[in-house]
């Protein structure tokens, strides 16, 4: 099996991560607990696409808008649609990250860090490049491990017996609609 047959047959994975991870950012009002850290805010805005079928039958149905008008996705959902790409926007501590998560690939695309210096701290000297450097490489690992933390979170789920009752629930949110 090359990789592309391999990334295809396991698409699904990320496609039901991404599913749940909006479930669970809507069972407590955008607040997501992360075991050992504390309440992160998870909250899907502005953009999904969700396709279904493959081939000549492949459809894909982009929404754009504000988070509450995501109506069209949840209705996409309760058509057998997968939701294959979504912009989050992730706060943790007193940061807050925006980013695209590609479900097939777990991809992260338009990733925008926190600025975490002001104006004054701000230069042209080597030391303040190279520190504002750090400061955005540090940024991005926190997104990759609150993402991370929240893959993990869904696959211990996901593998467990509990996950039979988890799915009952995200089916039940599907089908009940937005807000």
């Amino acid at each position: 099996m090359d990789l592309v047959d391999l990334i295809t047959e396991k698409r699904f994975i990320g496609q039901e991560f991404l599913t749940w991870l909006w479930y669970k950012s809507e069972e407590r009002g955008g607040t997501i607990n992360l075991p050992g850290e504390g309440d992160i805010q998870v909250v899907f805005e502005k953009h999904m696409l969700l396709e279904s079928g493959e081939g000549e039958s492949h459809e894909k149905l982009s929404c754009n808008g504000l988070q509450s008008e995501l109506q069209e996705a949840r209705t996409g959902l309760t058509m057998g649609k997968k939701l294959e790409q979504a912009r989050l926007l992730i706060t943790r501590d007193m940061f807050e990250w925006g980013l695209t998560i590609k479900a097939s690939t777990l991809q992260f695309r338009s990733v925008k860090p926190p600025k975490t210096m002001t104006g004054n701290e701000e230069g042209d000297s080597t030391e303040a490049v190279e520190g504002r450097i750090l400061d955005r490489v540090g940024m991005l690992e926190m997104a990759v491990k609150t993402v991370d933390q929240l893959f993990r979170m869904f696959l211990l789920i996901r593998i467990s017996s509990a996950w039979d009752e988890e799915l009952g629930k995200v089916r039940a949110w599907i089908h009940k609609g937005p807000r």
